[in-house]
């Protein structure tokens, strides 16, 4: 007996399939032209989480989408990121938010999450974030944790740099951590960039003036 051939799927098969992936994982109402969640998609999303688009738990669940762009995420990061938190609605995702905050409490995490979002913020083309995009990401990671960000955003807006590169970035955070609030432990001949020499000349003549 001749062996049955296989029917080959139909477009309309393709279609049914890839629907049914999108509602199982709650992202039909959200996804715009090119199996793409946009600004108008993200904006809803958001709303229905009851999350504002610039919390820091939308930076957390971005990681844990692998999402390469700002603002965007595509079908295939939705439905690999959604799968792995085991979230197949809204509902469920809500729910998850804690252990999303959680996620930055932990140092590895937190400084994987860090690196990432420079990546994540830089426009594709640039090899380093431009200084407005920096010191929100910056408030929004470090704001809350460091006592001395405020100083070193007035630092950055009175500065001549325009962009951070990101050996700038990555150094930012580990000076944040290593170095004590009265900058009596900073080595100036140590390995710093001369971003975070300068902050700390500036902030020291600042105290003394």
């Amino acid at each position: 007996m001749p062996p049955r051939k296989k029917r080959r799927p139909s477009a309309g098969d393709d279609m049914s399939a890839k629907k049914s992936r999108q509602d199982r994982y709650n992202i039909v109402k959200y996804i715009g032209c090119d199996d793409v969640v946009g600004p108008e998609g993200m904006e809803k999303f958001c709303e229905d989480i009851g999350v504002e688009p610039e919390n820091v738990v939308m930076l957390v669940l971005a990681w844990k989408l692998d999402a390469q762009s700002m603002g965007y995420f595509t079908l295939q990061e939705w439905l690999r990121g959604m799968g792995s938190l085991q979230c197949d609605s809204t509902e469920r995702l809500r729910n998850s938010l804690d252990y999303l905050r959680s996620v930055l409490n932990d140092t590895t995490s937190f400084k994987l999450i860090y690196r990432y979002a420079f990546d994540f913020a830089r426009e594709k083309d640039q090899r380093s974030l431009d200084l407005n995009t920096a010191k929100c990401m910056l408030g929004l990671l470090l704001g809350k944790t460091w006592p001395l960000f405020p100083v070193f955003n007035q630092f950055l807006e009175q500065s001549k740099y325009k962009v951070i590169n990101k050996d700038q970035w990555c150094n930012v955070l580990e000076f944040s951590r290593t170095i004590n609030l009265d900058l009596s432990n900073y080595d100036e001949d140590g390995a710093w960039p001369v971003l975070l020499d300068e902050f700390v000349e500036w902030y020291k003549e600042r105290e003394m003036s």
